[in-house]
């Protein structure tokens, strides 16, 4: 059972250390993290999810970007502590976060990772757009949260801000 709650201010350094232990040191220097810079996550997309005891047990983050102009989230990173891997946890915080921007009005979500595991979420291969390098084309995936979001959406990632 996990409880998952807006990311606040007070969980940050928390989170930080929950990615530092899930992904390769110099995770930071990941094209992705260009676009996140001194970019504030989207207030209320960003989850947190706690086991029975409060501990930290998976996380959530989404980004604003602009593609050729337009509007987007960009999705990442998303982590689950190893002792709850395997336990559906990274799904639950996917999907309730996909829910809870299709409330908010967000029409598109975009990532960079891999397309067996993201495509059960609908997430599919996004042509046309150029992700700050070095990025492999074929990891940048795409949903949309409102059909024909991505049509006609094409163009350089950059920072919304």
């Amino acid at each position: 059972m996990f409880t998952l709650t807006p990311e606040s201010s007070d969980d940050w350094w928390e989170v930080e250390a929950l990615y530092d232990l899930c992904f390769a040191p110099g995770r930071t220097a990941l094209s992705s993290y260009r676009l996140r810079d001194d970019v504030p996550p989207v207030a209320g997309l960003s989850h947190v999810a706690r086991d029975r005891q409060g501990i930290l047990a998976g996380a959530i983050r989404y980004w604003p970007v602009r593609v050729g102009g337009d509007e987007a989230l960009l999705l990442g990173p998303v982590a689950v502590h190893p002792t709850h891997q395997g336990e559906g946890l990274g799904g639950l915080l996917i999907n309730a976060s996909l829910r809870s921007a299709t409330e908010s009005g967000w029409q598109r979500v975009m990532l960079v990772g891999d397309a067996p595991y993201y495509s059960r979420f609908g997430f599919s291969r996004l042509s046309g757009v150029d992700m700050p390098p070095p990025t492999n084309p074929d990891r940048i995936l795409a949903l949309e949260l409102v059909e024909g979001a991505w049509t006609g959406v094409k163009g350089p990632v950059t920072r919304a801000i």
